[in-house]
């Protein structure tokens, strides 16, 4: 690395100074005898002894030297400071650069170990396997030129100056890494010049003991998100693999587990699913310090275990979206059990699909994971996504005993639509229902003079007020991978639910309250579809089972409790626990022993009663206030910032009678739960449900005078044909041909079935 002769003093003593302001922010500042030493040259006249100077102090903080030819070819030779990293952490050091050629692009620098070391999903069902566990090995260091203010993300054109560059390192030891620069497509030298190798000594990192003691004393495990003083993540996301996932920003940790990291100042923040509050303290680790430590007790505002209810999330992916293909295809049960004990989801349901299929298709058993503990429960089972019928909606298929379709051995070979996949589901005793129910069934926007605005995902096109009332009868396209075919197989006794919390709530609702006011009693279910739609962590999504008291949790009570409605569902921020009219309980045996059925002679007056609790902060910030007042189309689709009643800490209760609000009662969502009764006249046999809106929502009581059958009314009946008939023309071109005669006959007996009881609806 030769020094660089006679360079214009003014802006040479500009820029580093720039530099040494720019060290300090980013917490490498220089030896306080060099910035003296610097201080005193910049009072200097004399150029020649300024620039020399100037060289012999930085040069000693230099990995590299790179030298821009007047060709602008590239060279690189290593540089005088010393090589030492550290691991788990980011070492800052300069790279000098003599410009020939004067050009001012930015710098690149580059190196084969700091290449990804996973490949995300395409969604291939066989991936090929292009980045190997070797390959991982040797991808342990990661890379960044400092580019912000106050330096320039240029280069200046000077003929010298000294630029920032951040290292990473993920191991401990002696690692030989290979620095590379170029200022541009063409511009490395031949012969490997650009390039230089250089054997860095990786200091161990600390290793810090966390504590993580639950509400009631014992030992569990969270969620801890770690940040430095400048906002980055530890462990470095970028050269994380499993069971710590590359696109979050926390990882999880029992009780006595342990995290690597560097000196310096951190902030822990810890939480575990959304009943619990989360907790913020600060690490400080000194530069010789060989053990560390931090302790957090939890606290609940909630508790439904309590009242045995159990909380569940039935699709979770252990592969595909966000998750790689390579060095693995997906990830184990035991990374995912970590997740769910994690998010103390109680039950969690991990799908089989499309991406990695014949892979991770080897961790179905047909039973409750041997990782499953007291209280948290993890099974495989499937989603149908991927498969020939998706066109006309992913299904989740819980509680199944066999995963592949009687006669196949390749996905291709299933069936192209959705009825005969869940009828063959639920034979073999499992509960069966749809996917992210909202995708294909998108409301109109509301134009400025009222008229309907057909709205496309995805898409731009000419924006109104969106759809926020139900029911909703506009029409939509269904044209997506939601529960579409859900109006046909729903007329033919086949799907147990439909799932909610992960999509548009007034497009997940909306087709539901339609179907219960023409007398269909398919619950609802709450999901996260991790880590597709959602990949923040599992159980964004939930759904509350209740079990009975002194009831372990098992999974076949639970699934059982899903597919008989005794459920709520939500983002948890929001609870409605023991819904009862009179004397039936939802989801528990009522009048003559139906499930959720209240029984009355004549028309009159019965007693709601429910137990009520939501949580908000009592200020609102920058984020929350977006949520809010975000369309209810964008993500987050249900949170309980947008139940919030003005700039007030208040949220609607809703009771709901064949869909339209019959009872509205605000509480303060201060965490307490509140017992809440109130007396309703019912007219003609209903369906009773209690909402948070968009924030949690009960499954429904139903209550039938004088022996009728439900049948709000002739719109909903109507809605229900014309959606036969709308999907029918969405979906046919997608049915094989030899499939679509059943197909067809299943949707006229459907749409048969909605115009007799349009014909029975006074």
């Amino acid at each position: 690395m030769l020094p660089v002769a006679q360079v214009e003093l003014q802006p040479l003593v500009s820029a580093t100074k720039r530099l040494i302001e720019s060290l300090q922010y980013v917490g490498a500042p220089l030896k306080p005898d060099d910035e003296e030493a610097l201080r005193t040259l910049f009072a200097s006249t004399d150029s020649e002894a300024v620039t020399s100077g100037i060289q012999d102090i930085l040069d000693r903080y230099t990995v590299a030297g790179v030298n821009i030819n007047p060709e602008s070819r590239v060279t690189v030779d290593a540089g005088l400071s010393p090589k030492i990293l550290v691991e788990q952490g980011w070492r800052t050091f300069l790279v000098k650069v003599h410009n020939e050629a004067g050009i001012t692009p930015k710098l690149i620098a580059e190196s084969p170990n700091a290449e990804p070391q996973f490949r995300r999903s395409n969604a291939s069902k066989r991936p090929s396997m292009d980045i190997t566990m070797a390959d991982v090995a040797d991808r342990w260091m990661d890379l960044v030129m400092y580019e912000k203010r106050p330096m320039n993300p240029r280069l200046s054109g000077l003929e010298l100056e000294y630029r920032i560059i951040q290292i990473f390192a993920r191991d401990s030891g002696s690692r030989e890494g290979i620095l590379a620069f170029n200022v541009g497509q063409g511009t490395q030298d031949i012969g490997f010049r650009n390039e230089v190798a250089i054997l860095f000594d990786c200091q161990l990192a600390v290793e810090v003991a966390l504590g993580v003691t639950d509400w009631d004393g014992k030992p569990t495990s969270a969620a801890f998100v770690i940040k430095d003083s400048d906002g980055r993540v530890y462990p470095n996301p970028a050269r994380r693999l499993a069971p710590d996932f590359f696109f979050h920003d926390q990882v999880y940790r029992a009780d006595g587990e342990t995290v690597l990291l560097p000196s310096g100042e951190f902030s822990v923040t810890i939480s575990r699913g959304p009943e619990y509050n989360p907790q913020t303290k600060n690490l400080v680790i000194g530069e010789d310090q060989a053990s560390a430590n931090i302790s957090f007790t939890l606290n609940r505002w909630i508790h439904p275990v309590s009242q045995n209810w159990y909380s569940g999330d039935h699709h979770v992916h252990a592969a595909g979206c966000k998750h790689y293909e390579n060095p693995t295809e997906g990830v184990s049960p035991a990374d995912m059990m970590r997740h769910i004990l994690g998010e103390d989801l109680n039950v969690g349901c991990v799908l089989t699909w499309g991406p990695c299929w014949y892979a991770q298709k080897a961790h179905f058993e047909g039973k409750v994971h041997a990782l499953s503990q007291e209280n948290y429960i993890m099974r495989y089972d499937i989603e149908v996504s991927g498969f020939p019928s998706s066109h006309a909606g992913h299904l989740c298929l819980l509680r199944l005993s066999e995963d592949d379709y009687p006669g196949t051995s390749l996905v291709e070979e299933w069936p192209s639509w959705t009825l005969p996949v869940l009828k063959w589901g639920k034979e073999q005793g499992g509960v069966v229902g749809y996917s992210h129910s909202g995708w294909g069934l998108a409301l109109p926007d509301y134009g400025l003079n009222g008229d309907r605005i057909e709205i496309f995902r995805r898409k731009p096109g000419p924006r109104g007020r969106n759809a926020d009332t139900l029911p909703d009868y506009g029409m939509p396209r269904f044209d997506g991978i939601g529960a579409n075919e859900y109006i046909v197989t729903v007329a033919h006794g086949v799907c147990d639910f439909i799932s909610s919390v992960d999509t548009p709530a007034i497009w997940e609702l909306n087709i539901w309250y339609h179907t219960l006011n023409c007398g269909f009693r398919t619950r609802i279910s709450g999901e996260t579809d991790f880590p597709c739609i959602y990949g923040d962590k599992v159980g964004l999504g939930r759904v509350y089972v209740k079990l009975d008291e002194g009831q372990d949790l098992n999974f076949d009570a639970w699934i059982q409790g899903v597919k008989n409605g005794r459920s709520y569902v939500g983002d948890g921020m929001s609870h409605i626990i023991n819904l009862k009219v009179d004397d039936v309980a939802v989801g528990e045996p009522g009048s003559g022993g139906i499930i959720s059925q209240l029984d009355l002679e004549k028309p009159g007056s019965v007693k709601v009663s429910f137990d009520a609790a939501a949580m908000l902060q009592a200020e609102q910030n920058e984020y929350t206030r977006s949520v809010r007042d975000s369309r209810l189309d964008e993500k987050p689709y249900w949170h309980i910032e947008r139940s919030r009643i003005g700039d007030t800490r208040n949220v609607p209760v809703e009771i709901i009678v064949n869909g339209e609000v019959a009872v509205t009662e605000e509480i303060l969502a201060d965490g307490k739960q509140r017992l809440m009764e109130f007396d309703l006249t019912i007219k003609k046999s209903s369906w009773i449900a209690v909402r948070i809106l968009p924030s949690a929502h009960t499954n429904p009581i139903f209550v039938e005078v004088d022996r009728k059958p439900i049948r709000a009314n002739k719109r909903s009946a109507q809605w229900c044909i014309d959606a036969v008939d709308t999907c029918w023309n969405s979906k046919v071109g997608q049915i094989s041909e030899a499939e679509r005669p059943a197909a067809k006959l299943a949707y006229d007996q459907a749409k048969d079935i909605y115009q007799k009881i349009l014909a029975d609806t006074p």
